[in-house]
């Protein structure tokens, strides 16, 4: 049974205080009533400093040291991908409830393993899906949950982003398999989510991928996608954009209906066309929001349905086990570039 509290603050602590860590603490402040920064973590000391100054709490160097030292009943890892397992096992073994950020981890038993020790401890793992929580999104899953495509028949999605050599340079782990993960895993993996969350099950994959910055993922690549319930798509992905991040889009097609959610980061809806129309379609001139960020505006509403779970109102819109599946699509991409072969899921029976 997962602990539930209802007599007080959520207690939590913010582990790597980087870029995506903002988005963290803006969702605890907006969410003041029912959750405590309690702590910070990180491993740099000047940037540990900075954050302990700013938020009023203790900071610690060592993940361990301040999961024994304080009463924590959250974590969330905003710290390189490839150490997020190691972390969330290290706090579920001390009874620590975790948030982490994308990707929950770079290998796909690294995934497994981080689901099988929250489950074994009685805690809970959230994966972050921000992007799900985007009006945009929202609406268009809910087009799809109501069939009104009718059959599915072609999907595609574009991340045509930039990343500049500076980028990868300000960090010795980024562009590095072990901690980080390419443009697919590490940039356009809320894309990826979308493969699944949005069109179902995925049957085969076959990609390929280039790198042209000095790293040693990949920076651009292309990959096919079969799914079970017998559509066909693509999805195309680089950091070589110039000047700037151009589009961030998915583009479906049925018998039905077509609609393609576009701009930086699937905030505008561009086209929406179905044979019937329903009363929320007015819905998507407000939808469409304007966005400076690549992240949207999907943390806080991400936040409030982890305080809801943590007060036992609602079950997880993306717990380990859901996380799993975008992780099972990106290694499935990346074995299918490697070896040059059609890979067929689950990759595991």
């Amino acid at each position: 049974m997962y602990t539930i509290i209802n007599d007080r603050k959520i207690r939590i602590a913010i582990v790597g205080c980087g870029r995506i860590a903002a988005n963290h603490f803006g969702s605890i402040e907006k969410h003041a009533e029912h959750l405590e920064l309690a702590a910070v973590c990180d491993t740099d000391a000047a940037v540990l400093a900075k954050h302990t100054e700013k938020y009023g709490v203790p900071g610690y160097l060592s993940l361990e040291q301040m999961l024994r030292a304080e009463k924590l009943d959250l974590i969330a890892l905003c710290t390189p991908s490839g150490i997020h397992p190691d972390q969330a096992v290290l706090a579920a073994r001390l009874g620590v409830n975790v948030i982490t950020e994308k990707p929950m981890a770079t290998r796909w038993q690294d995934g497994v393993r981080m689901v099988k020790a929250c489950d074994e401890a009685g805690v809970r793992l959230f994966v972050v899906k921000q992007n799900r929580r985007n009006n945009t999104l929202q609406l268009l899953k809910r087009a799809v949950e109501e069939k009104r495509f009718g059959k599915i028949n072609m999907v595609h999605l574009n991340v045509f982003w930039t990343r500049p050599q500076s980028y990868y340079d300000q960090a010795k782990w980024r562009g590095t398999w072990e901690f980080d993960g390419g443009a697919f895993m590490n940039q356009a993996s809320h894309y990826v989510d979308l493969l699944d969350w949005l069109i179902g099950p995925v049957d085969k994959v076959q990609a390929m991928m280039s790198t042209t910055r000095d790293i040693e993922v990949e920076d651009t690549g292309v990959l096919n996608v079969r799914w079970r319930n017998g559509a066909l798509g693509s999805m195309s992905v680089t950091m070589l954009t110039y000047p700037n991040n151009l589009e961030g889009s998915i583009t479906i097609l049925g018998e039905k209906g077509t609609v393609r959610v576009g701009g930086v980061a699937v905030n505008d809806i561009q086209i929406w066309h179905f044979d019937t129309a329903r009363d929320y379609d007015e819905q998507i001139k407000t939808a469409n929001y304007e966005t400076t960020s690549v992240y949207g505006f999907g943390h806080p509403l991400y936040y409030k349905n982890v305080v809801d779970v943590m007060r036992g109102l609602a079950e997880p819109e993306t717990d380990g086990r859901e996380g799993l599946k975008s992780l099972e699509l990106l290694i499935a991409a990346y074995l299918s570039a490697r070896d040059g072969k059609t890979i067929s899921l689950p990759l595991e029976y």
